[in-house]
């Protein structure tokens, strides 16, 4: 983002990522965009010995705000900082501590300071401004911590970590409370701090605190009198919860601005309270602790925003027992198909059956096209809606225990593919597989798989090592499945089950096992973070993920670990840095939700929060939706009066059909009044256009194609947060090949040939692409049955 604000002398300052520029630098400045907030200053810079080594200071409301970079400038007077690293002072050193030496006359205040260690550049000097008060001192800049961009005094951090380990009884690691002996500590700090409460509490429904299994209530409010420092305050109906939010009320309030406390991070808590975990190992308040932190997190980012800023900008559906509650036009979209018309539903159930025809479609289908499916479910049972390995087995079903003789594909190409090679193995050449449209239903992950450059990555794969194992993704063709097959060892693997596969076959395999995997750059990317993370546990951390690895295993597994980096699904590349940032400050007391196939920002934000207190997910379609209604069922079981959920919903859009049915189903089950927000984290200025930027070679011709407005693809409400190649399965569409498949005209049979799954003519090593592509299927369903490799 880019602020240029006009200042009255006729200057500006222009902020960028990642760099920022001072210009015109003459003039006095009122505001500096720098660390994506904008901070009231006065300020004048000047620069001497361009292109040197330098670290670069602005004065903002009195506080220095370093940044180290190169300064470039020309006779104009022009200043521009390329970020290269955060530092704590004006010159520092590696123990972080920082000295500066100022010398301020009237009007001006010159500050100097060193470059960079080794840098065998001259002493730079720094001019900037800092209003009329002519002072001159000498001064030693306290240690402390540089937190995205926020200079944090360490003594201040420190108070606040003895005050949160004195009331959890930390102060000595090495004699542990009993859980006992620590609930009673927090029964007795929420019982003072209730008693020490002047003004009464209101417990509003605004100020619940999601995910504690009793209730609790937050306020965050910035008093004049603490100089703009933000102050909590908290209740609950628990004595325990009570105890934990009144500490870290206290140990938090009037000791940083919400800014500040916005940079120590969301996972400050859980380093200062780890000892905590195993003493409450036995008890729900152990997640407690971090649902108060992260909502006075999400309380504290509310208070920096500016008049008007809407605190939660993404669009959400509000689901309940009784019915649902859209906020914004993308959800409401979303909405609209889930109460379905009834006679389109009669109409599609007298088609199945009479046609004796199974469905099966992918999570990702068009709202409208699901609302009808799971409708009709109710009349004629041979519907499925899943992830695309299981749509495959309920076809088998469909065949061997339905009845059906014929099956529809709701999904791209491969998926169709994969039913069809499946029946084929199981023996039931007999049935017909159709697609819902005669054009290609591609997928920019399978299309990237037959593009010259996967050939290439094969080929190194081929040559590294003679004991290299080729973990292909699902969601590929039978004909990338069968090329690799052919030149290495390949075995498929789903999102949710591609890191057991890969532990088992190192673990399984003889000698130095390297495994390629392709061709989702992000899934692989998020697989080397996951090993690299899982290389930092013990042995006995380690062994708890695979029983047959230790630490030093995973090591050199991560060592021969590569990854193909040039293939992405569209829809899940829109969950990037932007998004993100979002989430993690609007949103970050609600629950995320993550595919595999999301860029790594997204990743690693479900990732911590789901090692802070179970409050995240990564995984396939399923794993997403089971999450979804284990928390639900969680929450349910509390019996409280009034509840709300948050979930970010981290994958396509079009799983919110299979989430709504389900989480009603089960609120109404229990006449539970819980309410299930599902948040969509659109990125809204993502609009594709025809032609896909920065993409891999299609060898088909692909390219990404607008979807409709109104969030039913890649459109202006919903940047692409629903698949447009998945939304080419419409309604329509089936109702259309199931009148062909009743007879419904003289050229019905030559369209329905067009509409069968690819029938591949090429073979390799004599055998046809369908044979050969249906291994690495057939050496990942045994190992998911036998839990090792064929």
């Amino acid at each position: 983002s880019v602020v240029e604000v006009p200042d009255e002398r006729g200057g500006r300052v222009s902020g960028t990522e990642p760099e920022d520029t001072l210009e015109r630098v003459n003039g006095r400045v009122s505001q500096f965009h720098f660390f994506g907030s904008e901070r009231t200053n006065e300020a004048q810079a000047c620069r001497k010995n361009p292109s040197s080594d330098v670290f670069v200071f602005l004065i903002a409301n009195q506080v220095l705000w370093p940044r180290r970079g190169r300064v470039d400038g020309d006779d104009k007077g022009k200043v521009r900082v390329g970020v290269e690293q955060e530092v704590h002072g004006f010159s520092h050193d590696q123990g972080g501590r920082a000295t500066n030496k100022s010398r301020c006359e009237t009007n001006s205040c010159e500050l100097y300071f060193n470059s960079p260690a080794g840098a065998g550049e001259e002493e730079e000097e720094v001019c900037v401004r800092k209003g009329d008060a002519p002072v001159e001192q000498e001064e030693e800049v306290k240690s402390g911590a540089n937190l995205n961009g926020f200079f944090l005094d360490d003594e201040v951090l420190r108070e606040i970590e003895r005050g949160i380990a004195a009331d959890l009884g930390l102060g000595n690691p090495s004699l542990p409370e009993e859980t006992s002996a620590l609930l009673r500590r927090l029964v007795r700090a929420g019982s003072s701090e209730n008693d020490d409460e002047g003004e009464k509490f209101e417990r509003t429904d605004e100020r619940r605190v999601p995910g504690c299994a009793s209730r609790v209530w937050l306020s965050a409010e910035v008093v004049d009198a603490s100089g703009g420092l933000v102050c909590f305050r908290g209740d609950s109906d628990s004595a325990v919860s009570r105890g934990l939010c009144a500490s870290l009320c206290r140990n938090f309030s009037g000791k940083l601005t919400p800014s500040e406390f916005l940079s120590l991070g969301s996972d400050f808590l859980k380093r200062v309270t780890a000892d905590v975990d195993p003493i409450l190992a036995g008890s729900h308040h152990r997640h407690g602790l971090h649902s108060i932190f992260d909502s006075m997190r999400k309380r504290a980012n509310e208070l920096t925003l500016a008049d008007g800023a809407i605190p939660e900008p993404f669009p959400s559906l509000v689901v309940t027992a009784k019915g649902l509650h859209p906020k914004g036009a993308y959800a409401e979209s979303q909405a609209r198909y889930l109460e379905p018309d009834p006679a389109r539903v009669r109409r599609l159930v007298d088609l199945l059956r009479e046609t004796k025809c199974g469905v099966v479609a992918h999570f990702y289908m068009d709202p409208e096209v699901q609302g009808v499916l799971a409708a009709a479910k109710r009349d004629w049972p041979h519907i499925h809606i899943s992830d695309s390995l299981v749509m495959a087995d309920r076809a088998v079903d469909m065949v061997a225990e339905g009845g059906c003789e014929k099956i529809c594909v709701l999904g791209v190409d491969f998926m169709s593919e994969n039913v069809r090679a499946t029946l084929d193995h199981q023996g039931h050449r007999d049935v017909g597989v159709f697609r819902m449209a005669a054009d290609l239903i591609g997928c920019t992950l399978a299309e990237a798989a037959e593009a010259e450059g996967y050939s290439r990555y094969l080929e190194e794969a081929e040559k590294s090592s003679e004991n290299s194992l080729h973990v292909v993704y699902i969601n590929t063709s039978l004909k990338t499945k069968a090329l690799a097959q052919h030149q290495v060892p390949t075995i498929t693997c789903t999102s949710s089950n591609v890191v057991q596969t890969i532990l088992q076959s190192s673990s399984q395999l003889e000698g130095d096992l390297s495994v390629f995997y392709g061709p989702d750059a992000y899934m692989g990317a998020n697989i080397a973070e996951m090993l690299a993370r899982l290389a930092q546990m013990t042995d006995e951390d380690v062994q708890k993920v695979h029983p047959k690895h230790d630490a030093s295993s995973i090591k050199n597994l991560l060592s021969r670990f590569r990854y193909y980096g040039d293939g992405i699904c569209v829809v899940h590349d829109m969950f990037g840095a932007e998004v993100a940032d979002t989430i993690e400050r609007c949103y970050s007391d609600a629950y995320l939700t993550a595919h595999f196939e999301v860029p790594g920002e997204m990743f690693g934000l479900a990732l911590r929060a789901s090692h802070r207190g179970g409050r995240g997910v990564i995984g396939s379609t399923q794993n997403i939706l089971d999450f979804i209604l284990s928390k639900v069922q969680e929450s349910v079981s509390h019996d409280l009066s009034s509840e709300r959920l948050q979930f970010v919903l981290g994958t396509e859009s079009g799983m919110i059909t299979s989430v709504v049915n389900s989480v009603q189903d089960l609120l109404r089950q229990a006449g539970s009044p819980v309410e299930v927000e599902i948040v969509f984290p659109v990125n809204s200025s993502a609009v594709v256009t025809g032609v896909q930027d920065a993409a891999p070679a299609m060898p088909s011709g692909l390219n990404v194609v607008p979807g409709v407005a109104q969030g039913e693809g890649c459109g202006m409400e919903g940047g692409c947060a629903s698949c447009p190649y998945m939304k080419m399965n419409s309604l329509d569409s089936l109702l259309g090949v199931l009148e062909m498949l009743r007879g419904g005209g003289k050229d019905s049979d030559a369209v329905l040939q067009q509409l069968e799954p690819r029938k591949y003519s090429e073979t390799v090593g004599g055998k046809t692409f369908a044979e050969v592509g249906t291994v690495p299927i057939l050496h990942m369903r045994h190992f998911q049955k036998n839990k090792e490799l064929s």
